[in-house]
């Protein structure tokens, strides 16, 4: 499991690989999380509660990623973990718990500000383990 920012002008584009999608759904929340801040620096003194859906899994993916964008960036609360649960009945839903405290620019080393995803090169493949690619708009 792992992910790494490919090189863009202005905006970050993101590649994760993970043996399953539960897996891939994680990496992809510290992929965000740390393009944002330093996930290492916060500390799991709250919670919030929050979910995503999406008729497939890219709008799935799209709604995690902006899911987890608002709860970082407006309600301003740095995330350390996530625990959550896919379901699929009908479409896709994520019901997710996340942990940390609220935001503070200079302790958590605040970066840049995620402005929303696009669905502009992204990329979902499930054969021998699962790779996405996606882009954020900054």
């Amino acid at each position: 499991m792992s992910y790494e920012f490919l090189d863009h002008a202005t905006d970050a584009i993101i590649a994760v690989t993970a043996k399953d999608l539960k897996e891939a759904f994680s990496v992809t929340a510290d992929a965000v999380i740390n393009l944002t801040l330093d996930q290492d620096k916060v500390e799991e003194k709250d919670q919030k509660e929050f979910s995503a859906q999406g008729k497939d899994l890219r709008y799935l993916l799209f709604s995690w990623i902006e899911e987890i964008t608002f709860v970082l960036i407006t309600q301003g609360f740095a995330i350390k973990r996530i625990e959550f649960d896919i379901e699929e009945n009908e479409g896709y839903k994520i019901i997710a718990k996340a942990y940390g405290e609220p935001l503070d620019f200079h302790k958590h080393n605040f970066k840049v500000e995620i402005k929303a995803p696009t669905f502009y090169e992204m990329e979902i493949r499930q054969d021998k383990g699962i790779f996405m690619k996606f882009l954020v708009d900054l």
